[in-house]
C-alpha cells in the first residue's frame, strides 16, 4: 500500500511563508483525490486544499483566501502546499491525504473520512 510522508513544517512569524511536501512511496492511481488537511487540537480535521488526478482545478478551504497553492509533481510522486501570508490561526498539524474519491466529491469540501491514506502529519506554528 502506498505510504505518504510529509515534510516542511516548522515555525514562522505571521506574514511569512512555508512550503510543505508529501512524497508517496508508490505511484498514485488514476481517479484519486489528493489533498492537505489540518487539525488544531480540540477541533475537527478540515480540508485545506485538494486536487484530483482527473481534474486540474483545485479546491481550497474558505479560510485560504488565495494564500495557499496546492500542486503536484507526478514524476516525483510528490504533492506540495505552498503557504504564504501565514496567520497565527494557521497553526496546526498539517496532513497529506489520498484516496479513491470522485472528482465531484474531492473538489467540494471533502470530509477527511473520504480519504483512506494519511501521512503522519507535520506541525506548522505561526507566531504573532
Amino acid at each position: 500500500q502506498v505510504q505518504l510522508v510529509e515534510s516542511g513544517g516548522g515555525s514562522v512569524q505571521a506574514g511569512g511563508s512555508l512550503g510543505l511536501s508529501c512524497v508517496a512511496s508508490g505511484i498514485i492511481p488514476d481517479n484519486y483525490c489528493l489533498g492537505w488537511f489540518r487539525q488544531i487540537p480540540g477541533y475537527n480535521r478540515q480540508a485545506v486544499a485538494t486536487i484530483h488526478t482527473e481534474n486540474g482545478s483545485p479546491y481550497y478551504g474558505g479560510f485560504v483566501r488565495g494564500r495557499f497553492t496546492i500542486s503536484r509533481d507526478i514524476a516525483k510522486n510528490t504533492l506540495f502546499l505552498q503557504m504564504s501570508s501565514l496567520e497565527p490561526e494557521d497553526s496546526a498539524t498539517y496532513y497529506c491525504a489520498a484516496g479513491r474519491v470522485a472528482a465531484s466529491r474531492c473538489l467540494s469540501a471533502p470530509s477527511p473520512h473520504d480519504l483512506g491514506l494519511w501521512g503522519q502529519g507535520t506541525q506548522v506554528t505561526v507566531s504573532s
